[in-house]
């Protein structure tokens, strides 16, 4: 099941996020919160993010200095949590500054994993992304 929707969500005193109930499910168990290559958190389930990148690093020559730099970008960035018995999550605080999250926080369903934005940035972003939505699917060769 793809994660789909927007939900918006106040982080709690500890800086916990409550993940939305339809997700927990797939989010059993040991999840990766990820910098995002964009000022976003992305949440993965661990098996999604351990196939991601193991593809992404796939037939790289380990030793050249590209493939150290991702895998310090993927490995790096990437923080394994459990959800707690009342689904959430807590936020480091380097995640929480790499996206400018400090307590309001939009939830945004990205197919393979959640990422979670800063309330007004994602709506600064989401604005300019739909104004731009037909132009990136004729620019992807798919009809708008």
């Amino acid at each position: 099941m793809a994660f789909n929707g927007n939900f918006e969500h106040t982080l709690d005193a500890k800086h916990r996020l409550t993940v939305p109930s339809r997700f927990r499910a797939q989010l059993a168990g040991s999840v990766f919160l990820v910098k995002g290559v964009d000022r976003c958190i992305s949440v993965y389930p661990e098996p999604t993010y351990s196939a991601m990148t193991a593809a992404a690093l796939a037939g790289l020559n380990p030793f050249s200095p590209q493939a150290r730099e991702l895998r310090r970008f993927f490995h790096g960035n990437a923080v394994d949590v459990e959800l707690d018995t009342a689904g959430r999550v807590m936020l480091p605080s380097g995640h929480r500054g790499h996206a400018g999250i400090d307590r309001q926080v939009m939830i945004v369903g990205a197919g393979d994993a959640l990422e979670l934005w800063d309330l007004d940035a994602w709506q600064n972003y989401d604005s300019d992304l739909t104004a731009r939505a037909a132009e990136l699917t004729s620019a992807l060769g798919h009809p708008a």
